[in-house]
């Protein structure tokens, strides 16, 4: 007999876990951490109070390679029934090609949700504000929009409205400072007159932004709303003169009559100033009459119209001699009651175009005389 704890022990091994033991391998992770480094929002995504004049002046000389600083900008953002941001800026002096036709007009950048989408958007601004630069991020138009859809798109239609609307409140506010707006205005007064011709909509806060130099503003410009203000009591309208210089109309004759009751008469020596009157007949209720046509009335007293029917009485065989001896080439003659020492003047009709209309037309390189005839007055 064996003695105890001499028993032989028996165990069980199993030889697949003990395989599987020795195959496993030490497995090497690689995590990478990712740091971002454009932290910083688009400008125009910023709070307007926390914007730097360092760095606006910064993004509009990226944005149009100017190499002067802007002369205003208006940032703001609408909510509503669309949502968009924007910021504008007005350039401090007016580039050479202006109203060139065939520029391409990349002023506003367009971009949806801040990805860039196109610079050359008609839509977006009328012709008249093409000296305005910016950019406009929309949150409602789609990312793939292609140029045909944009030229559809409704709510391009909104944001060209809501421009138009700000822009004209940042001009209101250069309008502000005297000195500041002395510099806009002789940039950009003919986009302004170029407004009024078209837009029909802003025409009454355009005509509010208008100079002119009068018959008693001497070197400055005044508005029409000075003039309203300095306007006589008698006085009725708002009379102007058209011509080639200032030179050339405070001298003219059909002047006379409106100095000598001291009536104030406003300069318009632009040429765009004669199709800009065409579209505006009147501002704050005032009619504005050009002096150099018919139709011309002066208020006047009980004995200043007695002695000129008495006058028109005793010359009547003397108008009709004049009109027979140039028969075709005036259509009447009639006593004047715009002169004082000139002995005679030549006035256009009431509704055709004036003399320096007509001049500006025949000065045209490619104009067509023989069509124009019926616009010309006798």
């Amino acid at each position: 007999d064996k003695p105890e704890g001499d028993e032989p022990k028996i165990e069980e091994v199993d030889e697949e876990e003990e395989k599987k033991e020795k195959k496993t391998k030490k497995v090497k992770e690689v995590s990478h951490e990712w740091e971002l480094i454009n932290k910083q929002k688009p400008i125009w995504t910023r709070n307007p109070e926390d914007i730097p004049k360092e760095d606006y002046a910064a993004f509009y000389k990226a944005l149009t390679n100017d190499w002067e600083d802007h002369l205003a900008v208006k940032h703001f953002s609408v909510e509503g029934q669309l949502e968009f941001r924007s910021i504008l800026f007005v350039p401090r002096r007016a580039p050479f090609d202006m109203f060139e036709k065939k520029k391409k007009q990349n002023n506003i950048k367009l971009y949806v949700r801040r990805v860039f989408i196109s610079d050359n958007c008609d839509d977006l601004c009328p012709e008249w504000l093409s000296f305005v630069k910016g950019i406009v991020d929309s949150e409602d138009l789609p990312l793939n929009i292609s140029r045909e859809t944009l030229q559809q798109n409704k709510i391009l239609k909104v944001i060209k409205k809501n421009l138009v609307k700000k822009a004209i409140e940042m001009f209101q506010e250069i309008a502000e400072n005297a000195e500041d707006y002395k510099k806009f205005y002789e940039q950009f007064g003919k986009n302004l007159k170029l407004g009024i011709h078209e837009d029909t909509t802003n025409r009454t806060k355009l005509a509010d932004l208008l100079r002119f130099s009068s018959s008693k503003s001497g070197e400055e410009l005044i508005s029409l709303k000075d003039y309203i203000a300095n306007m006589k009591e008698e006085q009725k309208n708002i009379y102007f003169i058209t011509g080639e210089s200032k030179k050339a109309v405070e001298n003219a004759p059909f002047m006379e009559k409106l100095k000598k009751k001291g009536f104030e008469v406003l300069y318009m020596t632009d040429p765009i100033d004669e199709y800009m009157v065409q579209q505006m007949k009147d501002y704050d209720g005032k009619k504005l009459v050009c002096v150099t046509k018919e139709g011309l009335v002066l208020e006047e007293g009980e004995d200043e119209k007695k002695a000129r029917e008495e006058l028109k009485a005793k010359t009547e065989g003397l108008c009709k001699l004049i009109k027979e001896t140039l028969d075709d080439k005036v259509e009447k003659v009639v006593v004047s009651d715009r002169l004082v020492t000139a002995p005679c003047c030549l006035v256009t009709g009431e509704y055709g175009w004036s003399a320096n209309m007509e001049r500006i037309m025949k000065s045209q390189a490619f104009a067509d005389n023989s069509k124009t005839q019926y616009l010309v007055s006798k």
